[in-house]
């Protein structure tokens, strides 16, 4: 196997969100899908499933390595994303409740709720060869022909996508109700640039997974309040960008618990809450610091000063992915006024 496809070490192509389609340039356009991106590795017949943080998860998906196993070549790499349908809708929240240690919960999931595997890539061929330096439009046709022949029943299906700007943004017009998550747009004629965002996403949301570097208590109580959301810089501190404190109020005391358990922590190792900035109040040096643990998806609306505008909303919590994932290069930011006016002169 090339060494660059070794399980242990391979980070996929990941995407930069960005606030529309782009409108020059050849583009291949998908659906996004609200799924975990997997890795499947297989050889000598043995699978491997690998999440974007590098962690296993091919035991909490026995099926889907079942289907893997039983497609007829007996080595790949593949890219695609792990979905759980319920009807006519993707639920994240039953895919998260596989992340369960029990092997009797896993199976019986498994069976309630089976999973399916969306493939949109190709790395490496039932030949061993790599297909890393292809260009996208060779490695979507080699794909193509690999599905076709393998065969891989209902469990494995093929993305769809399309060249045509009009297709995605009918597929982006539906997003955000419960079937896709956005679309991404990818260079048609560019290699697969591992652990790079390479690629482009635009979503009806913006979203950003940040880590929870610390949180405060409600005035006057002893349940969480808020949590203080945090993005990594290029140095690799975590700087603090913004708090959401939208927690439903029935969730408070066992999130509090929760987060109670990581004290101890450094917290915010670049910008901390209580800095000087037209965010602080009286309270802003009244938080505890937490490991870097926890990784929440938020939405948000604008960004000035590698900070959110206003408090932003929780989503949901992200086990899919680690800390180190959480950086600054998912956020959309606002344009400056000296950069608008540099524009409007020139």
């Amino acid at each position: 196997m090339h060494p660059s496809l070794n399980a242990k070490s391979l980070r996929p192509m990941e995407a930069r969100l960005v606030p529309e389609l782009p409108k020059a340039g050849r583009w291949q356009f998908e659906p996004k899908w609200d799924g975990f991106r997997c890795l499947a590795f297989k050889k000598n017949g043995r699978v491997e499933l690998i999440a974007k943080s590098g962690k296993p998860l091919t035991r909490y998906f026995p099926e889907v390595a079942a289907a893997l196993a039983a497609f007829e070549p007996a080595r790949f790499v593949l890219d695609g994303e792990l979905l759980v349908p319920e009807g006519r809708h993707l639920s994240f929240d039953a895919l998260q409740a596989r992340l369960h240690p029990a092997a009797s919960r896993i199976a019986k999931l498994s069976r309630q709720t089976p999973a399916l595997y969306m493939l949109f890539d190709l790395l490496m061929d039932a030949d061993g060869t790599s297909f890393l330096a292809r260009p996208l439009v060779e490695r979507r046709g080699a794909l193509e022909a690999f599905f076709a022949e393998a065969r891989g029943g209902a469990t494995l299906r093929l993305s769809p996508m399309s060249r045509r700007p009009a297709d995605a943004k009918a597929w982006l017009a539906r997003a955000g109700r419960g079937a896709l998550d956005g679309v991404i747009a990818k260079p048609l004629d560019e290699p697969y640039r591992l652990g790079e965002r390479a690629m482009l996403k635009v979503k009806c949301l913006r979203t950003a997974d940040c880590v929870v570097g610390g949180f405060r208590y409600e005035t006057g109580g002893d349940r969480v309040g808020s949590l203080l959301l945090g993005l990594y810089d290029g140095q690799g501190r975590l700087d603090h960008v913004g708090f959401t404190s939208a927690i439903a109020d029935d969730e408070r005391e066992a999130l509090t618990r929760k987060l109670e358990k990581l004290r101890g922590g450094p917290g915010f190792t670049g910008d901390a809450p209580g800095g000087p900035s037209r965010w602080s109040t009286a309270r802003s040096s009244e938080w505890v610091p937490l490991k870097p643990k926890l990784v929440a998806e938020v939405r948000y609306d604008q960004v000035t000063a590698n900070r959110f505008r206003h408090g932003t909303k929780f989503l949901r919590w992200r086990p899919d992915k680690a800390p180190a994932q959480c950086t600054f290069d998912q956020l959309v930011r606002e344009a400056r006024p000296a950069e608008l006016v540099r524009r409007a002169l020139s």
